[in-house]
C-alpha cells in the first residue's frame, strides 16, 4: 500500500513538472491541490479548536468539584462532551492527513532526476542542505540554509498568531513550546531533501495566510456562539436535601 502511494505520488509530481516544465514549481502546485482539498477540514478544525478553548473552564470545573469522585466526574465530562459536540481529537485530523505525503516526499524526492529544479534557485530539489555544504560549501549551501531558515520561522508564525488566542496562563508555555519546535524544524530541515522544504514552507505559508484571513473570523465567530449557547442555558443548581432528624417522642 505504502510503495503504490509513492509511486502515485511520484507520477503526480512527474505529471505536473511536466506540463510546468520545472519540478520544484511541480512540488508548490502539489502543496495548493492538497491544501485546498483539506481546507473544510482545517476550517472545522478551528471551530472545534475554539469552541474547546471556551468550553475548557467549564471542564475544568467539572474536573475541581468531582475530584474525589473520579467515577462520577468522568461521567459528568462525558456528558458534558456529548451535549456540546465536544471533540478533543478532531484539530489533530487534517495534520494526520497530511502526515503520508510529507514522509511520502522523502522517498519520491530521492527518486527524481538529480537535475530536477527549482527554476535554478535550487539546483536539485532532491539535495538536501547539508549534502549541498558538503559538495560545495557554503556558497552551494546558501540556498538551501535560506529554505531551512524559512522552514523553521515559518513552524513559529503560526504558533505566535495561535498564542494571541490562549488565555494569559498559557501564552508563555505555548510560546516556549513554539520556539522549542522552530530550532527542531531547524535541526531537521538540515538533512532533508529540498522538495520536502518547498513542500513544507509553500504549506506553512498558505497556513499563515489562512490564520489571518479565514482562522481568526471562525474562531471570533464559534467562540461567540459557543458563549452566548451557554447565557441560554438555565443555570445548574446544586440541591442538598436535609436529613430529617426523627423528633423526640414525649414522656407521657
Amino acid at each position: 500500500m505504502w510503495d503504490w502511494f509513492i509511486q502515485f505520488l511520484t507520477q503526480v509530481l512527474e505529471m505536473l513538472a511536466g506540463a510546468t516544465g520545472d519540478w520544484g514549481l511541480a512540488v508548490i502546485i502539489l502543496t495548493f491541490v492538497i491544501r485546498l482539498l483539506i481546507m473544510p477540514l482545517m476550517t472545522k478544525s478551528t471551530a472545534s479548536t475554539a469552541r474547546m478553548q471556551v468550553l475548557q473552564p467549564k471542564l475544568t470545573e467539572i474536573q475541581e468539584r468531582y475530584a474525589d469522585d473520579p467515577e462520577r466526574q468522568m461521567e459528568e465530562m462525558r456528558k458534558f462532551q456529548a451535549e456540546n459536540n465536544f471533540n478533543p481529537l478532531s484539530g489533530c485530523l487534517p495534520m494526520f492527513l497530511q502526515m503520508p505525503i510529507f514522509f511520502a516526499l522523502f522517498t519520491v524526492a530521492r527518486n527524481v532526476p538529480a537535475n530536477a529544479s527549482f527554476f535554478n534557485i535550487l539546483p536539485s530539489i532532491s539535495m538536501s542542505a547539508s549534502e549541498a555544504f558538503a559538495a560545495g560549501g557554503i556558497e552551494q549551501a546558501i540556498v538551501y540554509i535560506l529554505f531551512d531558515i524559512a522552514f523553521g520561522v515559518l513552524t513559529l508564525i503560526p504558533m505566535l498568531l495561535n498564542a494571541k488566542n490562549t488565555p494569559e496562563e498559557q501564552r508563555q508555555q505555548s510560546l516556549t513550546m513554539g520556539i522549542m519546535m522552530s530550532v527542531m524544524m531547524l535541526w531537521f530541515g538540515w538533512s532533508v531533501p529540498a522538495a520536502v522544504l518547498l513542500y513544507y514552507d509553500t504549506s506553512a505559508v498558505w497556513q499563515v495566510i489562512q490564520q489571518v484571513v479565514v482562522t481568526q473570523r471562525v474562531t471570533e465567530k464559534v467562540k461567540a456562539e459557543t458563549e452566548a449557547q451557554f447565557k441560554n442555558q438555565p443555570k445548574e443548581i446544586n440541591v442538598v436535601r436535609r436529613e430529617r432528624k426523627p423528633r423526640p417522642k414525649k414522656k407521657g
